[in-house]
């Protein structure tokens, strides 16, 4: 099935028809905007825009019109579109697999070559009620579209005696606005039908409604999901519905309904065999059966199996229950055309909230049952179908007088007991199957429904209260029955919504009747599917797997492993499941609790989504593969907060049961949560330096000290030992800002403000995280982020030595175990064990952690991301050689030998550590080349960092005369910068040509002969050209001013993670004038200086030039010469003109004589100088 192929009709089919719609609505007088009234009304007519419509399409507009009333314009559109859609796609369907009555197709024909549909040609032909009168003259018009809609319109009508849930009788709205232009070659009814985009092939499998269905509502979905804001009603499908790959569908229901029949009758264990995914042990314990025994009826009939699906969708998996359900009963021996409806009756149930996807999965059963009977549409026709399937309807407009009318009578007990009930469907299409029942005796409402019937309304207010009532009473009985019942199969793929996607109604609705699984849907739809279910039944589910570790569904653990009894279970690789974009898992289990272990298959270490269900396989034909475990429930016990980690072995387990907890010598601390990071976080250079305490130990030193900045752990990327200190927080009085002026209403935004542990030494990690833990140290003056929490070891001397189990491969595979490397919180981290080392061991992995914090600061502070960056490495008195070439040379070995170190030291660990826990057989000491978080050489990085501490330095934000910061803040003394002299006045030129003889490109220059020696500066700058990638024909300076020009600026931006400190003038694309400035050293005189300086000189320079090039044009120069000249004039004049228009921007900004706050950060400073700066 070509999914792509089937993606782009549905998204096109989509727009296309709402187009239609739209515009056929307009056409009789109805937009978004404006409802149009009659120009003219006569008893059998009316006109809109001088287009008569009859009065039946009269009747059919104010339909219509009161539709769009109830639920808006752009919501009924959507009604109509998918309306078409869902008859198209079923008709074409029915006509590929000949399972029309009329057995004439109806959007194609039996002749690909022939555009013209067969239901056309054999008009005059067909079965139906039609005016063949009126036929034949469409006929002899050639008038194909109006004939086609007709015939269309009768066909649906005809097939509403065999399919009425989808093809209802077509005399409402949907008919006024059927699609115009159907028959082009560019509708999207060509692409459905045209064979070479999808083949009749892919029609003849009922999984292509559910596809296409998922695809027609991409868009939306998309659209919803991205807006990153609470659902609204009508938008939950769209966000909700996803169509279950196929193989998946096929575990669960081979794993739950066909081990429930199996169990019970063993006698038909040949059925497995056709089952692929059916995954149990091979050689069960000797008490198994007799541990089953208790649940198992022999006597089970399979008509007696309910199997339900409460969020259906399109009917994907009761399409395979139905599939399932047949071989079962053949096996029975059942007559083969009887087995279809009994299915349909007896055995299969569904809810869902969206009418759309109830239309395709009612289709779909009934297209299965052709399948299986081809007769089965003319049984319907005869004896009628009970489709035990429902799309939910809700009582919201159903009011205190219509209650009255229903139950005949006055307040009472019977008047209540029905008010209750039609508040439990109070906003129903929001709830579903959530919504929980006690039986209602569903009787007494048919009993008042068939009184209904036959006493008609006394008077016009009865007659209201009797419409609604009619409307909405035999779908409230049906959803009824289903949600009251219990099923002995429960297998399902529910929604994923979590609290903060939920709206108001739903999040209230949840917490009031789900309070242990109220963080997501898909847990509250866990929760109730047990209620759902007999004792002795079976659920099957596919869900996110965060409920499996994190410490949010203990509670819901807790009860399953107490309760239940997990029978299998896959846990997919973590982007395998693409049309969720969740990790996920599916499984199956018991409704009741027995002593016996499930069957569990680990995908982590298989990409791919096709591979998933191929290593399944694998795992089933062979038990011995290492990614398969048999595991009892009962040793999830062991773990804090019992997570279901199946892959456990005895000794791991033990590790648990026998050692304390982490948290016995060590305290661990959620960091602050700001409530406005933008407002209280600054990467530390955005700042004044001087406004920054580095050295505050403690709440008291941070008050003193009087400075507004102090250093922030926030997590960040994955590194190990050391690093990750980027942010600075506005601490400035104990916090005051963030404590007192930082709330909504009554609420303050912010929270856990450190307490005692402010300012104190630990250890950091990042909490969210999809890799592996890494601890770093932190020394003293640090607060610290909700997202980089910490850890304070109650005796100091532990604290390397804990800092190196952290970074071990023991400690992951704990850690892993209760996390599953969604979140490292600092309860998580709390719980994993700890062994007590012995002196020698304490010593000795003290040592090697202090090492390895050497070895990732030195690293770290190479950078100028590090505020104790001393000075580029290529200066390095160890490390500088006679010429750059050498120095690059020189500088790869030592990052090679500091990775090599280290990876010898976390090597070491590992083996220590294993010992020490004696996990040598579930850990191996090497590590990956991967997980080496420090730098390794890189020539072209490397230079260019080269080229920014330059350029630094010419700012004098570094200087030749003194390691580390020269000036970030405070007061700027280039007297002391005698090597190489900052720039006075703070502008550094970079233009195409040498146009002033201290642009960038010669102070660039000069810093290479100073640093390195005038001898080898030409070497220097042709090693350098070489790296940047100079180009034929041209000179070193040629590619450094063409990089300083087009690529300098972009590295700078990534270098300080889009919060620039050196800022870029320029003057638009043409790159006339461009100039960059240090913003620490900026004042109100800068725009000025830059004016007069430096554009002004340059527009002299250009016009100058422009002079020269006329001169040649003009003068007795040669054609060549002539020719260069005008093209060069071309680009110039282009640039002049440029100038021109920057100039009145720089002018205007330049008056205002703008001053900048360090502390308001880069992203506000910048905007104040929007269309003189590049941008970001």
């Amino acid at each position: 099935m070509n999914k792509s192929a089937l993606r782009s009709f549905a998204t096109n089919a989509r727009r296309e028809l709402l187009n239609k719609v739209k515009s056929k609505a307009m056409k009789i007088g109805i937009t978004e905007e404006k409802i149009k009234k009659a120009d003219v009304e006569s008893s059998d007519a009316i006109f809109i825009d001088g287009r008569q419509l009859t009065s039946k399409e009269n009747t059919q507009r104010e339909k219509l019109i009161n539709r769009i009333k109830q639920k808006g314009f752009n919501q009924v559109m959507e009604e109509v579109a998918y309306t078409w859609f869902n008859r198209f796609t079923a008709l074409r369907f029915m006509e590929v697999n000949e399972y029309l009555p009329s057995n004439v197709r109806v959007l194609s024909s039996a002749n690909p070559e022939d555009p013209i549909p067969d239901i056309i040609k054999e008009a005059m032909s067909l079965d139906f009620d039609i005016d063949k009168e009126w036929v034949y003259e469409r006929k002899v018009k050639n008038e194909n579209d109006k004939l086609f809609q007709y015939l269309i319109i009768k066909q649906c009508n005809d097939l509403y005696e065999y399919l009425p849930f989808m093809f209802e009788k077509i005399d409402n709205f949907t008919e006024i606005l059927f699609p115009e232009g159907l028959l082009s070659k560019d509708s999207f009814l060509r692409q459905m039908t045209d064979i070479d985009s999808i083949t009749e092939e892919d029609w003849s499998n009922v999984e292509i409604i559910g596809w296409l269905y998922q695809y027609y509502i991409a868009e939306e979905k998309d659209r919803v999901i991205k807006a990153k804001k609470k659902y609204k009603t009508e938008e939950i499908p769209f966000a909700t519905q996803l169509f279950t790959p196929d193989w998946i569908v096929q575990y669960m229901v081979q794993n739950s309904l066909g081990r429930y029949w199996v169990e019970n009758h063993p006698e038909d264990r040949g059925l497995i065999n056709d089952w692929e995914f059916y995954l149990e042990k091979s050689n069960p314990e000797e008490d198994f059966k007799e541990k089953l025994e208790p649940y198992l009826n022999r006597q089970l009939k399979v008509e007696e199996i309910k199997c339900f699906d409460p969020a259906m969708g399109s009917g994907h998996i009761l399409v395979y229950m139905f599939d399932v359900l047949y071989e079962i009963y053949s096996r029975s021996g059942y007559l083969e055309r009887d087995i279809p409806k009994l299915i349909i009756e007896n055995n299969l149930y569904g809810l869902d909230i969206d009418d759309r996807a109830y239309q395709l999965a009612c289709f779909s059963v009934v297209m299965k049952a052709m399948q299986y009977n081809n007769r089965f549409l003319r049984s319907i026709k005869r004896h009628g179908i009970k489709l035990n399937l429902v799309s939910i309807q809700e009582t919201n407009d159903i009011n205190e007088e219509d209650i009255y009318y229903l139950v005949g009578k006055q307040p009472g007990e019977e008047f209540e007991r029905v008010k209750g009930l039609f508040k439990k469907f109070i906003n129903a299409k929001t709830y579903g199957s959530l919504i929980r029942f006690d039986k209602f005796d569903t009787i007494y409402l048919r009993n008042r429904l068939k009184v209904i019937l036959d006493n008609p309304a006394k008077d016009i207010f009865e007659e209201t209260a009797r419409n609604k009532i009619l409307n909405i009473l035999n779908p409230l009985i049906k959803q009824i029955d289903i949600l009251s019942m219990q099923y002995d199969i429960l297998i399902t793929n529910p929604p994923y919504i979590g609290s903060k996607y939920m709206n108001a109604d739903l999040k209230e609705f949840v917490n009031e009747n789900y309070k242990d699984s109220k963080s997501d849907l898909f847990v509250a739809f866990m929760d109730i599917a047990k209620d759902y279910v007999v004792k002795s039944g079976h659920i099957g589910m596919i869900t996110p797997y965060v409920w499996m570790f994190i410490n949010t569904y203990s509670n819901l653990r807790s009860h399953l492993i107490l309760n239940n009894t997990i029978s299998s279970l896959i846990q997919l690789e973590y982007n395998a499941f693409e049309v969720a974009t969740v990790p996920v898992c599916t499984f199956t289990m018991r409704n009741y609790k027995a002593d016996i272990p499930g069957e569990y298959i680990r995908l982590a270490d298989f990409k791919g989504s096709s591979n998933q269900p191929i290593k399944v396989l694998e795992a089933i034909e062979n038990p011995q593969v290492y990614y398969r475990y048999t595991t009892y429930m009962s040793s999830f016990l062991n773990i804090p907060n019992k997570p279901i980690a199946y892959w456990i072995n005895k000794r791991v387990s033990s590790i648990f049961k026998v050692h304390h907890p982490l948290s016995q010598i060590a305290t661990t601390r959620i960091g602050l949560v700001t409530g406005d990071s933008k407002r209280f976080l600054r990467y530390w250079y955005e700042v004044d330096m001087s406004n920054i305490s580095f050295s505050s130990k403690n709440n008291k030193q941070a008050l003193e000290s009087g400075e507004k900045w102090f250093p922030y752990q926030k997590g960040g990327p994955f590194r190990r030992w050391y690093g990750n200190l980027d942010y600075v927080v506005n601490w400035e009085k104990d916090g005051y800002e963030m404590k007192f002026e930082n709330s909504v209403g009554d609420r303050v935004k912010s929270h856990n403000y450190n307490g005692e542990f402010a300012f104190k030494e630990g250890i950091t990690w990042s909490d969210i995280t999809t890799g592996k833990f890494a601890g770093r140290d932190v020394d003293v003056g640090f607060m610290f982020d909700s997202s980089g929490p910490m850890m304070f070891v109650d005796d100091n001397k532990y604290k390397y030595y804990m800092l190196a189990y952290c970074n071990s491969k023991v400690f992951q595979l704990l850690i892993e175990l209760t996390s599953q490397g969604f979140h490292y919180n600092s309860g998580t981290v709390a719980n994993v064990p700890f062994i007590t080392p012995n002196t020698e061991q304490l010593n000795n992995v003290t040592a090697i952690s202090k090492d390895s914090i050497s070895i990732a600061k030195r690293d770290w502070d190479y950078f100028e991301n590090s505020w104790d960056f001393k000075i580029h490495p290529f200066l390095d008195a160890q490390i500088r050689k006679d010429s750059i070439k050498a120095t690059y040379n020189e500088w790869e070995k030592v990052t090679e030998r500091n990775k090599t170190n280290l990876k010898d030291n976390e090597e070491e660990l590992n083996l220590i550590f294993s010992q020490l826990y004696g996990l040598e057989k579930d850990t191996t000491k090497s590590v990956d080349e991967a997980d080496i978080t420090i730098y390794q050489a890189n020539l072209n990085k490397d230079i260019r960092s080269f080229i920014s501490y330059a350029v630094g330095c010419m700012f004098g934000r570094y200087s030749l005369d003194q390691d580390g910061l020269f000036y970030a803040g405070g007061i700027f003394d280039n007297s002391k910068n005698q090597t190489f002299k900052a720039d006075e006045d703070n502008i550094l030129p970079i233009l195409s040509g040498s146009y002033f003889e201290d642009d960038i490109v010669s102070r660039f220059v000069d810093f290479v002969k100073i640093t390195f020696g005038e001898e080898t500066s030409a070497e220097n700058l042709d090693f350098i050209a070489e790296t940047l990638g100079k180009k034929k024909n041209e000179t070193a300076k040629e590619t450094i001013r063409r990089y300083f020009l087009n690529d300098f600026f972009k590295d700078h931006v990534q270098t300080y993670k889009k919060r620039p400190i050196y800022w870029l003038f320029s003057s638009g694309k043409h790159k006339a004038f461009n100039c960059l400035i240090y913003m620490h050293r900026y004042d109100s005189t800068t725009l000025g200086r830059i004016r007069t300086d430096y554009l002004h000189e340059l527009q002299t320079r250009m016009d100058a030039e422009k002079e020269s090039l006329m001169n040649i044009i003009d003068g007795d120069a040669t054609s060549k010469e002539i020719t260069k000249a005008k093209k060069e004039l071309t680009s110039l004049e282009k640039k002049i003109e440029e100038l021109k228009e920057y100039d009145e921007v720089l002018h205007h900004m330049a008056d205002q004589q703008i001053e900048i706050d360090l502390d308001d950060g880069v992203e506000v400073n910048y905007e104040k100088f929007k269309g003189l700066l590049a941008k970001k």
